[in-house]
């Protein structure tokens, strides 16, 4: 097919040859509602004429929050096509994110799902100086209000259908203006270190990556994947919205969030992408349910899953695989392994990427070893998502594969992985002076992390580079490395760990609540909350084994010698952790302060007074007694 220069164009040329295909689908009540591309096209085409009837032009922002929904990705491509940018929120960022993503950004309309998002909108509209429309897809509950700025989407699709049927042409003339280097994207970046910056990305960028991709990935119009991820992150757009509308593969959305396990089993996606916590979240479960079945299907998984595991780290030495082995994994797919896929949705999925954080070795070879084509995928938002892809049979814990063709890659002298591509972005939004900070004087994109290029051209992320530290005596500290051995054990959910310029490591870990329950239940043990559940000497006890046991593994100088069970998880309303869950190192240093100077002094305990902030921006306080222990 044709290289076409915007994403519209691509939407409209699947309408012409593709009309009939399905392009998105809805899970309502239960049953999947098909939409195919004519469809698809005529509800962006509605929309795109509505904002203009409405007054919305070329370069103004249309901000999008809520769940993943058909109407809110047509909303993206509805402004695309008016020459618009489209800036997806999080739909989760409480009332003061919002308000500075969606001041910063100068939205001029917003499409938000339902009546909670509106009420969240609302709440702040006096700091919103440039919002003229504010759109809702879903009307129950919102007979009452009677904002001027408010419409429903209908309304604007009845609107849009007037305007097309008076302005014969527009909508085409309209999408013939647009050049592959307009803005066709702001994503705000994470924040891990101050305020989120909005990251402008051209069609030619997404394009670019997208174009990439498929050149390196079995990416076919007949596949469906999921669209669950949040939409805010750029992974959703380039790896969903870009995917679909290049080849005319289908988006699927699912029920609602607390569905999406359920749905991805009954859809069977043929690729997905998910973060290393989802991958941990699966291995978790398939963890309890297999230390809560009877005996004998436990020997079975037991025993099956050392066979794969055997297999798989045969494969990865380059190793043969003897014939007896070999046997038994084929008995294993029979009795284990492909049942396991079925039953969490991937029997039909060719690949399976994970990104955006590292992931345990362990974690990611068990996955292979059940037959699941897990590999590791590496970009940012400022690259339009995409470096360096693992191929099917080069995928290691220890790479993020080989920068792909296209695609350029150095390390500068201070260890930084730098990147120059066509995916690489047009600038932050309203900040020249970062975008500047951002580029090398010879016009490569400074990543921010520490890396080298192996022996065989794959790419090595060690961590953040200005994490990197040195312990007191000199030896080299990455804290994610700790972090991430610590994370593999299915009771911790995070951990933060400390140890630049002191005499040894230690770490403060937030209990995963869910798995720590269940294994409460089991022993006959009562608790009310995540605060007395995981300050019980039975929990301290259970995390302390854990920790032993994640020390044997690790060289001498890189064992946790002191570490504190958290009294509340780590919160992104709390500004702790990012919405993607990344942890912001600087704030939570200054807020747990207390706790290092107790790590480091040989304290015993450590009283804290923590701010726990709700949705709509109000705190309260929780004080708190911790015990910080010594691990063996």
């Amino acid at each position: 097919m044709a290289e076409l220069a915007t994403l519209p164009e691509y939407m409209l040329r699947n309408a012409q040859q593709m009309a009939d295909q399905p392009a998105m689908r809805l899970k309502e009540l239960g049953i999947w509602k098909t939409y195919n591309w004519a469809q698809y096209t005529d509800q962006v085409r509605d929309l795109a004429l509505g904002l203009a009837s409405l007054g919305f032009a070329r370069e103004d922002k249309l901000a999008i929050i809520g769940t993943n929904l058909p109407r809110l990705y047509w909303a993206q491509v509805a402004a695309q096509c008016m020459g618009g940018v489209p800036v997806p929120v999080y739909q989760d960022a409480i009332a003061k994110e919002l308000a500075f993503v969606l001041r910063h950004s100068e939205a001029k309309a917003i499409v938000a799902e339902n009546q909670e998002q509106v009420d969240k909108i609302l709440s702040i509209r006096d700091q919103l100086p440039d919002l003229k429309w504010l759109i809702y897809c879903d009307e129950r509950g919102m007979t009452g209000y009677d904002e001027d700025i408010l419409k429903s989407y209908t309304e604007v699709q009845a609107v849009g259908k007037s305007f097309d049927s008076a302005n014969a042409g527009y909508f085409d003339a309209e999408v013939a203006k647009a050049k592959a280097s307009d803005v066709a994207l702001i994503c705000y970046t994470s924040g891990t270190t101050g305020d989120p910056k909005g990251v402008m990305l051209t069609h030619d960028n997404l394009l670019s990556c997208g174009r990439i991709f498929v050149a390196n990935e079995d990416v076919r119009a007949s596949d469906n994947f999921l669209a669950y991820l949040p939409m805010a992150w750029v992974g959703d757009t380039v790896y969903g919205l870009v995917i679909s509308l290049l080849v005319g593969a289908t988006n699927n959305c699912p029920e609602r969030p607390s569905t999406v396990m359920r749905d991805l089993r009954e859809l069977g996606p043929t690729g997905i992408i998910a973060p290393p916590a989802i991958w941990d979240g699966m291995l978790s479960n398939l963890q309890l349910k297999g230390a809560s079945s009877s005996p004998l299907k436990r020997k079975v998984y037991a025993y099956f899953s050392g066979v794969a595991q055997r297999i798989e780290n045969l494969k990865f030495d380059g190793k043969g695989i003897p014939l007896g082995l070999a046997l038994r994994g084929k008995l294993g797919e029979f009795l284990v392994y492909g049942p396991i896929r079925d039953q969490l949705g991937l029997r039909r999925a060719r690949w399976c990427l994970t990104g955006g954080a590292p992931m345990g070795p362990d974690t990611f070879r068990f996955f292979r070893g059940f037959g699941i084509n897990l590999k590791q995928v590496y970009g940012m938002t400022e690259v339009a998502g995409l470096v360096s892809l693992q191929p099917n049979d080069q995928a290691s814990p220890d790479t993020v594969g080989a920068p792909c063709a296209g695609i350029e890659v150095r390390i500068a002298e201070d260890g930084e992985v730098q990147v120059k591509s066509d995916g690489v972005f047009a600038g932050y939004f309203r900040e020249e002076e970062k975008t500047a900070e951002a580029m090398s004087e010879d016009g490569w994109f400074r990543t921010g992390d520490a890396g080298l290029l192996n022996g065989q051209g794959h790419l090595v992320i060690i961590d953040r580079a200005k994490d990197v530290g040195k312990l007191g005596d000199g030896t080299p500290f990455a804290p994610q490395f700790v972090e991430l051995k610590l994370k593999f054990s299915p009771f911790i959910d995070e951990a933060v760990s400390f140890g630049d310029g002191h005499p040894f490591i230690s770490a403060m870990v937030a209990i995963d609540f869910e798995t720590v329950g269940k294994w409460a239940e089991g022993q006959g043990m009562p608790y009310t909350n995540y605060m007395d559940l995981s300050q019980k000497p039975e929990i301290v006890a259970l995390i302390s084994d854990e920790i032993r046991k994640i020390n044997q593994g690790l060289p001498e100088v890189s064992r946790i010698k002191r570490f504190l069970l958290l009294s509340k998880d780590l919160d992104a309303d709390d500004n702790e952790i990012t919405r993607t869950r990344k942890l912001r190192r600087g704030l939570i240093a200054e807020k747990y302060a207390p706790v290092i100077k107790a790590f480091y002094s040989g304290e015993k305990e450590v009283e804290l007074r923590l701010a726990v902030t709700f949705e709509d921006g109000n705190e309260s306080f929780v004080d708190a007694r911790m015990t910080i222990q010594d691990a063996a």
